[in-house]
């Protein structure tokens, strides 16, 4: 018998590997595909934690293998994401704009959530000053300094916001400055700016605690809002599917696992490894003291829309923009379907 295979036994084999590329429901890859993903804060960021718990992820180191890429801020992330640096980008309503209307990024899709500010009764960012300063309104933050995680970002932007509610314009009534979140307390109480942006777990500090009041927060400025979500390019994204429905299903899992009380004891001990930060002070993590996500990592577009259009009206985006263009559901409507 001949080593080579006849031409009915490599029709058979082609079929045989038809078949297996055109199996439903789940990715095929000879290697796993590397999903680069960008994150600046953790907790309330999952993706460089989201594989720890045992058991939960299904798909990661099979179909996908996650790269979390930590960055500063939303503006950096979306630099990154237009230089093919990032496959998934967390993103604010206050980059989205800037980068559909002046970036020409009209292919940007919207493709699932990570948390929300002021949701009901859940966290909001706070606004600090010294306890001992002299500016008791957001009025005397006349020529003043604010540090900001990253200007353009949505910090910076919340904070404008209010400021110019107040009769206050940037840079002609106060100077901006960037430092990370983890230097926002040395900041302060080196009295390198007079306004600091106060996020959790920095905030639960007892040494920044200590030296810091809230002069007002996120939800004061501009309301409820979807703080962070998820986006890819659609070229990506048609590319690789299978593969992110995949990623999805596991991100959907860990995000309810994370939230599921059952499981808060464990939880605090992931983070407290991961950030080196004390356990005793990670409480807060994953209950009402932290942010909302939403159980099935669905973003809010109605809330994003009203977002944007306060936007327009603050002279922050030049035309209006119609956010449901601009989001791709399919992938965590698939998803959460596979979830029992």
């Amino acid at each position: 018998m001949s080593g080579n295979p006849s031409r009915r036994e490599m029709g058979v084999l082609a079929l045989a590997g038809l078949a297996s590329l055109a199996a439903p429901g789940r990715a095929f890859a000879a290697d796993p595909v590397k999903i680069r993903i960008a994150w600046s804060v953790t907790p309330a960021q999952i993706a460089p934690i989201m594989t720890l718990p045992p058991g939960v992820t299904k798909h990661a180191g099979k179909s996908y293998v996650l790269d979390p890429i930590r960055v500063p801020g939303s503006g950096a992330t979306l630099t990154a994401l237009g230089a093919g640096e990032l496959d998934i980008a967390p993103m604010t309503f206050i980059q989205l704009g800037p980068a559909i209307q002046n970036a020409g990024m009209n292919d940007l899709r919207i493709v699932g959530d990570e948390f929300r500010d002021g949701y009901e009764d859940y966290n909001t960012n706070e606004y600090m000053v010294l306890k001992d300063s002299d500016i008791k309104e957001v009025k005397d933050l006349k020529g003043k300094i604010f540090a900001t995680n990253g200007i353009g970002g949505g910090q910076d932007v919340f904070a404008r916001v209010m400021l110019r509610k107040h009769g206050l314009e940037y840079p002609r009534d106060y100077t901006i400055i960037e430092a990370t979140f983890p230097n926002m307390r040395a900041m302060l109480a080196e009295k390198k700016a007079h306004l600091v942006i106060g996020v959790k777990p920095f905030t639960e500090d007892p040494s920044f605690k200590g030296i810091a009041r809230t002069l007002f927060t996120q939800k004061e400025a501009v309301g409820t809002s979807d703080m962070v979500f998820l986006t890819a390019r659609a070229s990506y994204i048609e590319k690789n599917r299978a593969v992110l429905v995949d990623f999805f299903e596991d991100y959907i899992r860990a995000t309810r696992w994370f939230m599921n009380p059952a499981n808060h004891a464990a939880a605090v001990e992931i983070v407290a490894t991961y950030t080196k930060v004390p356990a005793q002070r990670l409480g807060w993590i994953f209950t009402k003291r932290d942010f909302y996500r939403d159980p099935n990592g669905a973003p809010d577009v109605a809330g994003l829309q009203t977002n944007l259009d306060m936007l327009k009206d603050f002279k922050f985006l030049k035309a209006d923009l119609e956010i449901k263009k601009y989001v791709d559901l399919s992938l965590i409507e698939e998803a959460s379907k596979r979830i029992k």
